[in-house]
């Protein structure tokens, strides 16, 4: 809802960075004036609700925004279930993506940033422990998994919400109604941290790469993996930076994660992946932005706002 003050047929906003439009702002002329209501309908000016200092325009419009949420699963049946049992038991929510496997639902959650995130417990690429992993506490995480999966008894135990495949309607009301409780407060993390370790050891036990092949002018040549110092996104490939050179690959940089061991290689950036090893230190720039630079290099990579806390020594 705009905050105007009505003069004859034209109208002149109070807060444009609420509302965006490029008339000319009352409250920069005067920033500490109420707003005049017009007489409407022979109604007195005095008895018309004054918005002033006791009426806030930015909290209204916030408690109108939606809440956003983000849907993960492989399987096309379940996730258009999950989809319209969430339509019914919280119509307001706002789905910004439906993905189809880990590795698209943390490239999804970089890009919208959802409070909430429903992921399927077993994904390609990424399970939806390991992307649970990645978000930490910055968003609610509700595990969706099917009957009989191991995975239950550790979510029992571990106070984590989730639901079971076909879904319930009433289970889902009940983990929608504990969301939205908390949602009035900071994220937290999703149980502990060990209990996401031994889930993801439970649900994966990935191969990671050890040697890539990539492309130098018409040629093949294979890169050890320990040899290199960074992936980088670049237009359609994925630049490989080594002891030795750099290559190009056409795997895209978020496919790639899913193949490294994160132990080894820290993703800092949507579009950066390090290895840990060649970090020489974390810099943070008076703009409040951050850098990393690495040993022997005079690369400077960026650290988005997401990844600051792998550094929070720095």
């Amino acid at each position: 809802m705009d905050v105007a003050e009505i003069v004859g047929n034209a109208s002149r906003c109070v807060k444009p960075q609420l509302c965006g439009c490029n008339t000319r702002c009352i409250s920069r002329e005067t920033p500490t004036a109420d707003v005049v209501t017009p007489n409407l309908g022979g109604r007195s000016a005095e008895n018309e609700p004054r918005i002033g200092a006791n009426f806030d325009a930015s909290t209204r419009l916030i408690d109108t925004v939606p809440t956003t949420a983000l849907i993960a699963d492989d399987e096309e049946a379940p996730r258009a279930e999950l989809l319209n049992a969430l339509h019914t038991v919280w119509p307001e929510l706002d789905v910004v993506d439906e993905s189809v496997n880990g590795v698209d639902a943390w490239d999804a959650y970089l890009q919208h940033e959802p409070q909430v995130c429903f992921l399927d417990v077993r994904m390609p690429g990424l399970t939806g422990v390991e992307v649970a992993q990645r978000i930490g506490g910055r968003s609610h995480v509700i595990f969706v998994t099917a009957h009989g999966d191991h995975a239950l008894a550790a979510f029992d135990a571990g106070a984590v919400d989730y639901v079971v495949k076909p879904i319930s309607a009433e289970r889902l009301e009940q983990a929608v109604q504990r969301v939205k409780a908390r949602l009035a407060e900071p994220a937290t993390e999703v149980g502990e941290f060990d209990l996401l370790d031994r889930l993801a050891g439970q649900v994966r036990r990935p191969d990671y790469l050890d040697i890539i092949e990539a492309g130098v002018g018409g040629e093949m040549t294979l890169v050890r993996i320990d040899d290199v110092v960074f992936f980088e996104s670049e237009a359609r490939y994925t630049r490989v930076v080594h002891d030795e050179g750099d290559a190009l690959i056409r795997t895209p940089l978020k496919e790639l994660l899913s193949q490294l061991d994160p132990a080894v290689f820290w993703q800092i950036h949507r579009s950066v992946i390090v290895n840990r090893r060649h970090i020489a230190a974390a810099e943070r720039l008076a703009d409040g932005n951050m850098v990393v630079t690495l040993h022997g290099r005079t690369e400077k990579l960026p650290v988005s706002r997401h990844f600051q806390g792998l550094f929070k020594a720095q």
